[in-house]
């Protein structure tokens, strides 16, 4: 039998990350995490990640920029990154998201040293 695990997680409690993301419930393999109330302001550089990654607007606008291509993500919309595209985001309205990644952005320090997920 496999984990049978139960987990909760109270957003006001959760930890943060160094870019300001707020992380959620986690599992072996998959982790989810908040962009909260992110401000407008210009993309960081474009760099790839060792995850894939969906997402979902909650609330405000931002663009995807994803190998080349730009996406906007407007509130109920929902996007893929694959793992290892190059890819940043450019915050449009102040915005609210909710990640998944897998394997987890948190775990190894995947997530952490340069702000290319939502806040960037």
């Amino acid at each position: 039998m496999g984990d049978t695990s139960v987990k909760k997680v109270e957003s006001r409690h959760s930890p943060r990350g160094e870019m300001g993301q707020k992380y959620l419930a986690s599992g072996v393999r998959l982790s989810m995490r908040m962009w909260e109330d992110e401000p407008p302001g210009e993309p960081a550089p474009a760099l790839p990640r060792d995850y894939e990654t969906v997402g979902f607007v909650l609330k405000g606008r931002a663009e995807l920029h994803l190998e080349g291509q730009v996406l906007v993500l407007n509130p109920g919309d929902s996007w893929l990154v694959p793992r290892g595209a190059r890819h940043t985001y450019r915050i449009l309205e102040t915005f609210t998201a909710v990640e998944a990644t897998s394997p987890s952005a948190a775990v190894h320090g995947r997530d952490e040293g340069t702000r290319t997920q939502a806040q960037a």
